[in-house]
């Protein structure tokens, strides 16, 4: 399973390079990136959601009243259970107009942005795919929610805008 992770993991950048000597800008725009990757031969879908780490530790902290440091290790395990719970209650998805069950695998920082990864299993075929996303739309009213959805090798992608909730995609 940890080895078929790294194998998704990666998510284009929206027109921004991050590295890690670039020191930390507040960005004038407010973004997530969720990808979402059929795996026929494991028949799951594997979904990352791209978050910058600043504007989810703020929404983390106003939401649950608790203090908030995704990037601190020695309280990885409550940061982990916050995390699980926001964006389980932010993100939907249905697949050919089933309801399915989630596995929330964790989440790991990289430079400016959080990652959280999860999985939807017994998925051996999807024709259709309709999403929720409002992630940080309790926090900006200009966020913009982008998602990429990879199925049969074939890619396609669409954004929703605050205050738009959902996307279908056919394949």
């Amino acid at each position: 399973m940890a080895a078929s992770l790294y194998k998704w993991l990666f998510i284009p950048v929206v027109g921004i390079i991050l590295s890690a000597s670039t020191p930390f800008i507040p960005h004038p725009f407010h973004v997530s990136v969720t990808e979402i990757n059929h795996n026929a031969t494991d028949k799951t879908l594997e979904i990352s959601c791209k978050i910058f780490t600043d504007d989810f530790e703020k929404i983390l902290a106003k939401n649950y009243k608790t203090k908030v440091d995704l990037g601190k290790a020695e309280i990885k395990n409550a940061m982990d259970s916050l995390v699980k719970k926001y964006v389980l209650s932010h993100f939907s998805l249905r697949a050919d107009n089933k309801a399915v069950k989630y596995s929330y695998l964790g989440f790991e920082i990289d430079n400016e942005a959080t990652f959280a990864y999860i999985e939807i299993e017994s998925i051996p075929s999807v024709a259709n795919i309709s999403i929720g996303n409002t992630i940080l739309y309790d926090q900006f009213d200009d966020q913009i929610n982008i998602m990429h959805v990879i199925v049969g090798g074939k890619r396609k992608s669409n954004k929703l805008v605050y205050p738009d909730k959902e996307v279908n995609f056919s394949f």
